[in-house]
């Protein structure tokens, strides 16, 4: 068997480690206890979280026992690390929902029955200042804190500097791990590589605390091919909850990928074998246009995050949203991905349980600029209700016409869309 190492490097995991031949040892003589961090600012993870969640699940299946740190305690706080804005502060009550929220995405992924996860305000919030500052603060050093990048940018280049409250996270981060070491066992911390400075702060404090050696190995932060990172902050974000980015459109954000991109992603974000990955790329190759790879990557990750029938959702989407059938059986937040850009109008819910006018809908949704331009649409057949032809000018829209729950689909044309949303 491979070192756990040697494995992630091959997919694309491994930009730097902080003593690799001494981690390649711990590997080879004991069953390693790894911790990554995840932060609750959000109610959900996103794309760029699942390469934590991706590369802490094969260090599982190489055999090593998980723990995922949601940072409820530092959430407070907030890392400066790969931001030029002051964090928004959460309420204890908010980060709580978010906190549970990623504890759901991350057990569909790792098995929580073989490792831990863990709110680290569980050992942050007793902490007295005083205290925390005589027996961990006194071991940093302000002038190596200063230096580190993210903080020195944010010295430089914003006119208000940076709070003591961001300053302070990478003590709150460092303690985490000599917390953990102590109280877990753990060796080995994982993360982004803008993450270095806060991991290797961990191993100094934790030598100094606990005269312990351990490790730190960090993954590259990922990009699309085009420069696009997966960030919140930067508005690319594709979320892991089906209430914020559906199946169909997780599912199509990948058979969208560029084909630059789609080989990485596969070894990122998959499970499949490398030999079947270079049969995928070979296949990309051939017929670029066939978007074989990016097919199987929209398949494979849809499975990893939402399941067997997360997958089929996404399928039935796909098949009615670029076919013929009737828009029936899908949810409003497909509907909602599926047509982003399209003009929407709220309209109460009341109007349609009483019946509304398809000649009204038309012109107000934006799909029609008057009644008789409604009218002569109808007539010429140039209007659809939820992927059905409209034939009756004096037709009437009701409850049983929506597309989901609250949701109607208009189309003008071949291309022109408008949706009505009854709440």
């Amino acid at each position: 068997m491979p070192s756990p190492i040697d494995l992630l490097r091959s997919r694309g995991f491994v930009h730097d480690v902080t003593d690799e031949p001494g981690l390649r040892r711990l590997f080879d003589t004991e069953r390693v206890t790894y911790y990554v961090g995840y932060d609750p600012t959000a109610s959900s993870l996103h794309i760029g979280n699942l390469v934590g969640i991706m590369a802490q699940a094969w260090l599982q299946r190489s055999g090593h026992r998980p723990i995922a740190v949601a940072g409820g305690g530092t959430g407070r706080i907030g890392d400066p690390s790969g931001r030029d804005e002051e964090r928004e502060l959460l309420s204890p009550a908010d980060l709580e929902q978010n906190v549970e929220g990623i504890r759901r995405q991350l057990a569909r992924i790792i098995d929580f029955s073989d490792g831990l996860m863990i709110d680290n305000a569980e050992w942050l919030d007793p902490l007295a200042f005083i205290d925390f500052l005589r027996d961990v603060g006194k071991h940093f050093s302000v002038n190596a804190m200063i230096a580190r990048e993210s903080v020195k940018r944010r010295l430089t280049e914003r006119e208000h500097g940076i709070s003591y409250t961001e300053f302070s996270y990478q003590l709150l981060q460092a303690y985490d791990f000599a917390y953990l070491y102590a109280n877990h066992g753990c060796k080995l911390q994982c993360g982004g590589s803008d993450q270095w400075g806060n991991i290797t702060a961990g191993i100094d404090l934790t030598r100094r605390l606990h005269g312990a050696q351990v490790y730190g190995l960090v993954w590259p932060l990922i990009e699309t091919s085009d420069g696009r990172k997966f960030s919140k902050s930067t508005g690319e974000a594709v979320w892991l909850d089906a209430e914020l980015t559906s199946p169909y459109a997780l599912y199509q954000w990948f058979v969208n990928a560029a084909d630059a991109d789609a080989v990485p992603f596969l070894r990122l974000f998959t499970f499949l074998g490398l030999d079947e990955i270079d049969e995928l790329r070979a296949e990309l190759e051939k017929d670029p246009a066939g978007r074989v790879a990016q097919r199987a990557l929209a398949e494979e990750v849809t499975r990893v995050v939402h399941g067997a029938d997360g997958l089929a959702s996404a399928r039935r989407a796909t098949r009615v949203l670029f076919g013929d059938e009737p828009f029936t059986d899908l949810d409003d937040r497909t509907l909602a991905d599926a047509f982003e850009s399209a003009p929407s109008v709220e309209l109460p819910r009341r109007r349609l349980e009483s019946g509304i006018g398809l000649q009204d809908l038309l012109v107000e949704t934006g799909a029609a600029r008057s009644k008789s331009e409604a009218r002569r649409l109808i007539a010429q057949g140039g209007v659809s209700v939820n992927n059905r032809r409209a034939d009756d000018i004096d037709g009437v829209i009701g409850s049983g016409d929506v597309a989901a729950t609250s949701t109607v689909v208009l189309r003008v044309g071949k291309k022109r869309y408008f949706l009505a949303r009854f709440v």
